[in-house]
């Protein structure tokens, strides 16, 4: 089937970008390097639906050395890189995707991309899985399982398996420790405020942060913000997280209270409605508002565009939003992901560990699929320290081993 991209004549510009993360990802080099001379995955065909950018295609690339047949889709209509399509079409891949597509044309390539009958799925927040079990039902005939890489998709996947409607096994890489402790934390701590200041080009130091979430990712917008020099609020719902932000050195606050102080807003929760009318009604002349969630809920665009008396595109990314009192709010990359909308996504070297887990997870369901039951999974314990292992190694670190007296003092029985 013919590949649906914007324009092929970007192809080389996108391989320039693909090659250039290639050469930090070392952990995956070494399990492309097993795949292509096992061809682990000859006769399989793979379906990616991740944040299309170089390093998922540099995933995608490694999955094909390891002979499968991959189909490649975004999982965001503002985040997939035409050049980089261009260049995995240029490549012999299968890609469907181009950026700022309707809601329709999303919903097609995915379509197209089931299309192809995967053996294998690379999910990135649900969307897969949902057509699979809903309007794609067709496409599983030979599916053995798949991967989720976010948190959010997660959700979507214990949900069905608590309603006992999963139908296939699906590995929550996202919940892997080589997953959420770098990918989350260090991966979107760096590529949120990448996003926020090529988009405005505005300091951070000085400035209020609320930070909305206080997960994985919200420790790493956090943390990063207090590094660049905010002072860093935080908003939670859950009393254990709320009280970790505290110890960590931030404010708690309520989001209505916090709406009066933020000058820049980021949620990252995984929810819906995390900033509506009422904090609209309270916030800052300029406040800049965006969203490192998956879904563009967080941010409720809808009430924002229903008090402005008037809006327009400011700059590249950024919505203008006039209120009656002459206020105006700044929305970032329309309120989806800000990192991969108005950025370039987490850092290479960050991926490599994410991406490599997802490889793994590929192999796993390939050699354990058929016999796996309908449930959400997490990869052995043993795949992580391996992942992890490499990535020490590639850097140039090593560890210490125990002693066989180690061992049986610590395994012994008292």
């Amino acid at each position: 089937m013919q590949s649906l991209i914007k324009d092929i004549n970007l192809a080389a510009e996108g391989r320039k970008k693909i090659d250039w993360v290639s050469n930090f990802m070392p952990t995956l080099n070494t399990l492309g390097d097993r795949f292509e001379a096992e061809q682990t995955f000859k006769g399989q065909t793979i379906v990616v639906s991740v944040h299309l950018e170089a390093k998922t295609a540099y995933l995608a690339t490694v999955l094909k050395r390891g002979g499968a047949d991959v189909i490649v889709t975004g999982s965001n209509p503002l985040s997939t890189q035409d050049d980089v399509a261009a260049g995995l079409v240029d490549m012999g891949l299968t890609v469907y995707a181009w950026y700022d597509c309707t809601e329709e044309e999303y919903f097609n390539f995915l379509n197209k991309a089931l299309d192809h009958k995967p053996h294998i799925i690379i999910d990135d927040g649900g969307d897969l899985v949902n057509l699979l079990h809903t309007t794609r039902q067709d496409a599983k005939e030979r599916l053995l399982g798949g991967s989720e890489e976010t948190t959010t998709g997660v959700h979507r996947l214990y949900a069905l398996e608590n309603a006992k409607q999963l139908t296939f096994p699906m590995i929550a890489v996202n919940d892997s420790y080589c997953k959420y402790l770098f990918d989350n934390r260090y991966g979107t701590g760096q590529s949120v405020w990448d996003g926020i200041m090529r988009t405005t080009n505005l300091t951070v130091t000085g400035k209020n942060v609320v930070v909305a979430g206080y997960g994985w990712c919200g420790k790493g917008v956090a943390m990063r913000a207090k590094g660049l020099g905010a002072h860093v609020y935080v908003t939670e719902v859950d009393p254990i997280k709320a009280i970790e932000a505290v110890f960590d050195g931030f404010k708690v606050l309520p989001m209505i209270e916090a709406a009066k102080v933020g000058d820049i807003f980021c949620t990252v929760t995984g929810c819906k409605d995390v900033i509506v009318k009422e904090h609209y009604e309270v916030m800052k002349d300029k406040a800049i508002l965006c969203n490192a969630g998956h879904f563009d809920c967080e941010v409720n665009v809808a009430d924002l565009t229903e008090l402005a008396v008037s809006h327009e595109r400011v700059r590249q990314n950024i919505e203008g939003y006039t209120m009656a009192d002459g206020r105006k709010l700044y929305v970032l990359a329309e309120g989806r992901l800000v990192n991969l909308a108005a950025g370039d996504g987490h850092p290479a070297e960050i991926m490599d560990l994410s991406f490599a887990m997802q490889a793994l997870a590929a192999e796993h369901i390939l050699h354990n699929g058929k016999d796996m039951e309908p449930k959400v999974y997490v990869l052995p314990h043993e795949l992580d320290a391996e992942i992890a292992k490499l990535k020490l190694n590639s850097m140039g670190y090593d560890l210490d081993s125990l002693t066989q007296d180690q061992i049986d003092y610590l395994t012994k029985v008292n």
